[in-house]
Formats: C-alpha cells, structure tokens, sequence
C-alpha cells in the first residue's frame, strides 16, 4: 500500500497529489487556462515558465492537506511522457530532486497510462483485463489494458484526436479556447439533428474500413464548409445547432467503435479516461448503448478526466507496490508509445 506524491506537469496544468493505492490523500491542480486563452493555445514556453512559478507552493500545499510529512512518503513519481519537454522536465526535475534529498524512489509515469488509471480512484475494485476509452486533446486510442503496464492498442485516431477537433470546431464557430466545455454547454441548446456530418472512417485497401480507428479532420472540414456556406448566403450562424450536431457526431462515432471493440474482445467492461471523458454527449451516448448490450461502461469524476496528479500517483503506486522504480538518468519523451511503458522502470534495484 505505497503513498505516492506525483508531479504533473506535462501541458497546462501544475498538478501535485498524494495518493496512498488508490486512495487520493490530497489534489492540488493550478490551471493555465487563463493565461492561454489569450493566445487561443497553449503556448509552450509560456506553460514552461507557469510550472516554474507555481509548482514548490503546489507541493507544499498538497503535503499540508495531506497532513503527511515525508517520512510517510514511500515514492516521488512523476509525468515523463508524452508531453511538451519543456513543462515535463520542471516536473521531472522537481520529483528527482525530492527523491535525492529525502531518500526515496522515484517513478516517472506515462501520462496515458495515467489517465487510465483515473477510473481506478472512484472504482478501486476495478481489475483488468478491460477496455480503455483513451479520448483527450492529444490522443484518441482504444486500449486493451491486460496488466499493469501491459497493454494493446487496438485503435487510434488517424489524425486530430477528438480533444483537437472540439477546439478546432470551437475556433470556427469563434468560441474561444479552450473548445470543449464550452461546445457542450452550448450542445444542450441545440438541434443535434440539425445537420448530418461525417463520422470519418478509415478507408481500407480491400475497400472496408478500419472498425476501431477514428478520424476527426474530415469533420471539422465539414464544419468549416458550413461555417462558408452561411457567410457566403449572408445568414446568421445557428451556433448552437453546429456545436450540437458536431457533438453529437463524435459521441456517436466514439460509441461505435468503443461498443464494437469491446464486443470483438469479449470485453465487459469500458473505462473511459482524457477530458473529453467529460462530455455530457459521450457520457450519454456510450451509457446507453453499453445498457443495450450488456456491458459495463465506468468514467473518472469530472475532477480526473483532466490532467491531474492523482492519476499520476494511482498509477506509480501500483508500479512501486510491484517493485518497479525509475532511473534517475531517466528523460522526458515528447512522445513515447504506451507499449514502451515498462521501459520507463527497473525491477528490484535500488534508483539512488
């Protein structure tokens, strides 16, 4: 039963946490999000120098909550990879440090791997094997997860993923950054039977389609000719419809595939983890279709679907509880399959 403070770090948000198992002690989370509205993104250099600023009063912060000192601390984790190497390394480096100066193990998490194991703090009985639903601002995957650290892809998005596209959309119709809350506040207004938009699938050579892959540009090219068509006829934009036609297009297409995939797999369960987990039209999408077919679909509290530490701690608990310890000579990837994952650790032998 490892007590695990994480670092996460690797965008906009300055997460610290302590989590013992699966059980979240404290949640510090500082977000950027006003910072980068401004620029309509986020600035990489700019979320950089944030983490610097913030990231000791996010560390103390959580360890008062926590009511802990560091003799009950039993490891220093956090995000390695993937992310921007400039945010991850201030978090790397924080955890490092604090591993040196208070002799504990350090663990460097696959931020993918994390969000997986978000589902894990509110359904802590959860056990593998299960299907993981991996939808957020820069990834789209279907995860067949079989163990710790063990796990198959088996279908991804072939270009934006779903997170890029709803602030792509959200850019188009002149929403601001960041585009999901605020295309589903504005969903629920809508018709989302107002226009037919393609799903994207995959063409395949023999003239199929890839059944788990996904594909977003195509929809939001859709979009953009929409957006022309009314600018060009001089009507006004029915924004709420485009938002809820669109969200309702990818809850839809997600579905599918999510149902499809578990189904081929004999798979019960559906974990849903990113921040397009928060969804209210993919919640409601994938609930119902998973009643209909007799299967078990779980999502994170709206608080974890984010980037979090907890995650990143339930994660490296479980790591560190099987013995497993990171190098402190390990990096920080911009991007690193969730295959190499165990490539982050060491079994058994001492990090310091």
């Amino acid at each position: 039963m490892a007590t695990v403070l994480a670092i996460e770090t690797s965008c906009d948000e300055t997460a610290v946490a302590i989590v013992n198992n699966r059980q979240v002690c404290s949640s510090i989370i500082a977000s950027q999000i006003p910072v980068h509205q401004q620029y309509g993104g986020v600035v990489p250099e700019v979320a950089s120098r944030q983490h610097l600023e913030t990231i000791n009063g996010a560390i103390a912060l959580a360890l008062e909550q926590a009511e802990v000192d560091w003799g009950k601390i039993d490891g220093i984790a956090a995000t390695c990879a993937p992310g921007l190497v400039g945010a991850l390394l201030v978090g790397l480096t924080a955890a490092k440090t604090l591993a040196m100066v208070h002799n504990k193990p350090f663990l460097g998490v696959h931020h993918l791997e994390g969000h997986i194991y978000a589902t894990y703090l509110s359904e802590p009985t959860l056990e593998p094997p299960f299907l993981s639903l991996l939808v957020s601002g820069g990834h789209t995957s279907l995860i067949h997860v079989k163990d710790c650290g063990v796990y198959e892809t088996l279908g991804e998005t072939r270009d934006d993923a779903a997170g890029e596209a709803f602030d792509k959309v959200a850019r188009l119709l002149h929403l601001g950054y960041p585009g999901g809350p605020v295309i589903d506040k504005l969903a629920k207004q809508g018709n989302p039977q107002a226009f037919t938009l393609p799903e994207g699938k995959i063409s395949l050579p023999e003239g199929g389609y890839h059944r788990y892959d996904a594909s977003f540009s195509g929809l939001k090219t859709a979009v953009l000719r929409l957006v022309q068509q009314f600018e060009k006829d001089g009507q006004s934009l029915p924004t709420k419809d485009v938002a809820a036609s669109f969200q309702e297009t990818v809850a839809r297409s997600l579905t599918k595939r999510a149902i499809t995939c578990a189904t081929d797999y004999g798979l019960s369960t559906i974990a849903v983890g990113g921040g397009v987990a928060a969804n209210s039209g993919l919640r409601q999408h994938l609930q119902q279709a998973a009643q209909t077919h007799n299967l078990r679909v779980l999502f994170p509290p709206l608080k974890f679907c984010t980037d979090n530490a907890a995650m990143i701690g339930c994660t490296a608990a479980d790591h560190l509880n099987r013995g497993h310890t990171s190098p402190l000579t390990l990096g920080v990837h911009s991007r690193l399959a969730l295959s190499q994952v165990m490539e982050l650790y060491q079994i058994g032998t001492d990090n310091l």
